[in-house]
């Protein structure tokens, strides 16, 4: 028989099942699993998918303006990068990759706490500012350090993760071997490792060094990593408070966005502490299982906060029609996690650049056939109640 025709990919999740086959299991697991029975990170697509659309024919369409702000930058499309720890082992050095990438697309690029490639890499990658994610750390020098660097290499946008005070039961990095010591687990990883070949040649072997970027000064023995979730472990304060989150502000010069918001009340509370945006956020599903979608619970922050700060979502978006859905139901913004990584992990560079296009064109389409050119013109108004 002949080869099997690889066809062209064309959707979040062709590039999903690319990355399926290209990555170690542990490492697609990572990225992909959710927390316990994974309940929410079904429910955050699904939900998506229930919404309905109202249609809108004979609008003159012919002039599309896709272009929005966030953070007080103009964009392209209403969506930026959201942060994805370990990036760059899913692809050779993939935060610097990815900076390019979004750059090129003219959309916000978002660095992680822990991604492989440090600020400075980064920064050497990009044209333009760049946002970086922040977790508070029991060590409030290392935050002072990391918040100095980021507005050293010109960050101009910090988005705070605030709902990861200890990490979620991934049951699928268990599984796996991901973090273990055990001698089960490393005979595990080490099988799936050698039918990765393409992998190990491109990203285990061309992509070193394999430090945790920004904490690599931080971390003891930084490319480990059961030597890194001990200090995560260590390092994640579960004691912090809104108090804290004001500490920041008063460290913090530019914009603040605080990331992983799901209550009307928490939203308030970091409008009061001086936050510019929140994102509303589950981690997504990563975190508390049984939680609702990010989708669902979005109508209600924006409705309590939308006039006061931005406000944006992440979680389940998979193409441009999701986010065209966010902005009808009041976000100012969305944020892709998986899917960007899925393209880079299954199709390299290009096949980022390639999904952003489509993106763009999915929400160009669904802003004609609902009959609105501009973003500030979408609205409740176009959701279909009766859907």
């Amino acid at each position: 028989m002949g080869k099997t025709l690889d066809l062209v990919a064309a959707t979040a999740l062709d590039f999903r099942a690319r990355a399926e086959r290209r990555l170690p299991r542990f490492l697609f697991d990572y990225i992909d699993g959710g927390a316990n029975d994974e309940v929410t990170l079904a429910a955050n697509s699904t939900d998506f998918g229930r919404i309905r659309l109202r249609q809108h024919v004979l609008r003159d369409v012919s002039h599309i303006d896709t272009t929005a702000r966030l953070a007080a930058e103009k964009v392209s499309m209403p969506m930026a990068l959201a942060p994805i720890g370990l990036a760059g082992m899913m692809s050779r050095r993939g935060e610097a990759q990815a900076v390019r990438i979004a750059n090129d697309a003219g959309i916000p690029f978002t660095l992680s706490t822990v991604g492989i490639c440090s600020l400075s890499e980064v920064k050497d990658a990009s044209n333009k500012p760049f946002w970086f994610q922040l977790y508070m750390m029991r060590d409030r020098e290392a935050v002072k350090s990391l918040l100095q660097r980021a507005l050293a290499v010109g960050c101009t946008t910090l988005v705070f993760t605030v709902d990861l005070p200890v990490t979620g039961m991934r049951h699928r990095d268990t599984r796996n071997g991901m973090l273990t010591s055990s001698l089960a687990g490393k005979v595990g990883k080490l099988r799936q490792l050698v039918i990765r070949p393409g992998w190990l040649a491109d990203v285990a072997i061309g992509g070193k060094p394999h430090t945790f970027g920004s904490l690599a000064a931080l971390v003891p023995d930084a490319p480990n990593l059961n030597a890194f979730r001990a200090w995560i472990d260590a390092q994640f304060d579960p004691s912090v408070t809104w108090s804290d989150i004001e500490w920041l502000r008063s460290m913090w010069p530019g914009k603040l966005l605080i990331k992983g918001i799901l209550e009307v009340d928490d939203a308030l509370a970091a409008v009061a502490i001086g936050a510019d945006g929140v994102i509303v956020s589950n981690h997504g599903g990563r975190q508390l299982d049984s939680v609702a979608s990010t989708i669902s619970k979005l109508p209600a922050i924006a409705t309590a906060v939308g006039g006061k700060v931005e406000v944006l979502v992440d979680g389940g978006v998979r193409s441009g029609v999701d986010v065209f859905k966010a902005i009808a139901l009041g976000a100012n913004g969305v944020l892709i996690g998986r899917p960007w990584i899925w393209a880079l992990a299954g199709g390299g560079p290009s096949g980022l650049a390639d999904l952003l296009a489509t993106f763009r064109r999915e929400f160009e389409v669904s802003m004609a056939l609902t009959g609105v050119t501009r973003v500030s013109d979408i609205g409740p108004e176009l959701i279909d109640a009766a859907g």
